[in-house]
Parts: structure tokens; C-alpha cells; sequence
């Protein structure tokens, strides 16, 4: 079995991204700016803009966190997002999800400029990333891509299943699975809470990529012998020995899942780290398409 390390990997694209940042220092132009909108105080998501925030200074990029108020309204927040449109010293934003309840989601995605959104959810980048176009790719899904490339996992001919079907994780891993060109070349099954016999689906792929969110929900007796793994899932779970009184959970059983699998990645340490690394792959992408 071999660890698919997101930390090790994450801290090898940051320092191919520093040296890009300090190129474009020392030839005077505009380093990368990411902006980052968070509406409300969810534990969770402060703490994961702050870990954005930092990473943003271990590359050298500029960095601007705007906190709105839970009671922040659609409209307000809408605004908000115009401002950053149209700031050209900001080349990629994001608004944290979840957002309060009065506001809708898909309005607020599908305000940002599609040439700014480094999540890449906004629907035009989406249909791009479909179709095989060059885009900004979601930051997970990218983050995984990047994790089996480095190493050099065979993603050809093999049977991918993916577990969910959320459209942050789910449905484009299904869709990036599938395309031409490595990592891809797959045949994908897209798994969810309707699918029949789960565990004669799962147990039949070489590759098994679950974004649940249900803990310790993948068991070693639903994987085939070597398979690869991909752990998305991330949860909470109450923990009275450990200083914060919780730890951190994927989505698979991994002490017993790991003496089966090829490759897997650990909870905490695996795609977490990745998508933080994607997300400032991505607004480097929106500079340089800046400069063009």
C-alpha cells in the first residue's frame, strides 16, 4: 500500500508557484490576488479561509478577506460581488459556502465573473471543463487529478466509481474520470443515495473515489484487493481523548481499508491540503490569463 501524500504533494506545487510569484516580482509585473468572501461565523469555514489566507502568503500572493454578518442580505452580498467583477487589481475570488439561509446560492454563484471564479463552479466554466475546454476546474476534483498524476497512478481502462454526485466533488470527478488524456481514460459508474447493491458496484472498481460525508462509511469488504482509493470526506466526530474533543474522519474505514488498497489517501493529510494548492493553481491560472 502507498500513501498518497496531499501534504507532501500540496508543499511541491506552493513552491513551484512561489518561484513563478517571485519571476513575475522580478520582472516587475502584478503578483496574483485572491479575494475570499465569507458571510456569517461558521467555525469550519473561517478556519479553512484562514488556512486559504495563510497559503496565500506562503506564495507571495496578495490576499483580501471580506467578512459580511450572517444577516447579510442576497442583495447586499450580490454587490458585493460586482465590486470584486470589476476591481482589476483582484484576479480570482471566492464566496465560502455555506451561506446563510436567505440567500441563494446558485444566484450568488452565477454572479461572479466566470474569468474570476477559481472554484470553478460557475456554470459557463463547468460547461467548459465538460466539453474538454481549458478552464478553471473545480478545486477538489483538480487537487485529485494532481494527486494521481504525481503518482502516476493508471487511471486507463480501469473502472472508476464515484460516491455521490454533489456538483463541488461528485459529478465533475465523474465527468474528469471519464475524458481523454491521463488521469482519465476511465469508465466511470456515479454512485449515490438511490443506487442499488452499492456494495457489488463498489467491489468491482479499481479505483473508488467517495465524497460522502459519511464517516468511516467505506469497509474493507466492499473494495477488491489493490484497489485505489480516494478518501474526500471530511467530518467532525466527538472525541473526548484528544485536546479539541473531536478528530478529523474521512469517508473510509482506513486502518482497515488501507491493508487492501494499491494507493489511498489518510483523513487528515490526503485531498484537503490539495485543494487549498488548486485553488492558488487556479488563480495563477486567472493572472497569466490576465496578462495575455
Amino acid at each position: 500500500m502507498q500513501l498518497l501524500d496531499g501534504k507532501k504533494v500540496s508543499e511541491d506545487i506552493k513552491n513551484e508557484i512561489a518561484a513563478e510569484v517571485q519571476k513575475m516580482r522580478d520582472k516587475g509585473e502584478k503578483v496574483p490576488h485572491l479575494a475570499a468572501i465569507i458571510v456569517g461565523n461558521d467555525g469550519a469555514s473561517l478556519t479553512y479561509v484562514g488556512s486559504k489566507v495563510k497559503a496565500c502568503e506562503r506564495v507571495g500572493f496578495e490576499s483580501t478577506l471580506i467578512k459580511m454578518p450572517s444577516t447579510t442580505s442576497e442583495k447586499e452580498l450580490l454587490k458585493k460581488i460586482e465590486e470584486l467583477n470589476q476591481d482589476t487589481n483582484i484576479d480570482g475570488f471566492i464566496v465560502q459556502l455555506p451561506l446563510p439561509p436567505q440567500i441563494d446560492t446558485q444566484e450568488v454563484l452565477m454572479a461572479i465573473d466566470p474569468s474570476k471564479d477559481v472554484d470553478g463552479f460557475h456554470p459557463e466554466n463547468f460547461g467548459k471543463m465538460a466539453l474538454d475546454m481549458s478552464t478553471f476546474i473545480p478545486a477538489t476534483p483538480f487537487g485529485i487529478l494532481e494527486l494521481l498524476e504525481r503518482y502516476n497512478v493508471q487511471t486507463q481502462g480501469k473502472h472508476t466509481v464515484v460516491i455521490g454526485r454533489s456538483h463541488i466533488v461528485g459529478r465533475p470527478m465523474s465527468i474528469l474520470m471519464g475524458r481523454k488524456g491521463f488521469p482519465g481514460n476511465s469508465t466511470v459508474t456515479l454512485t449515490h443515495s438511490h443506487t442499488k447493491n452499492l456494495n457489488q458496484i463498489t467491489s468491482q472498481a479499481d479505483i473508488v473515489i467517495s465524497a460522502l460525508g459519511v464517516p468511516n462509511f467505506l469497509k474493507a469488504e466492499m473494495i477488491k484487493d489493490d484497489a485505489v482509493i480516494i478518501d474526500v470526506g471530511i467530518t467532525r466526530v466527538e472525541d473526548p481523548t484528544t485536546e479539541k474533543g473531536y478528530k478529523i474522519v474521512g469517508d473510509v474505514d482506513f486502518e482497515n481499508v488501507s491493508k487492501k488498497a494499491s494507493y489511498i489517501t489518510p483523513v487528515p493529510g490526503g485531498v484537503g491540503p490539495m485543494t487549498i494548492a488548486m485553488l492558488l493553481k487556479n488563480t495563477l491560472l486567472a493572472r497569466e490569463n490576465g496578462i495575455k
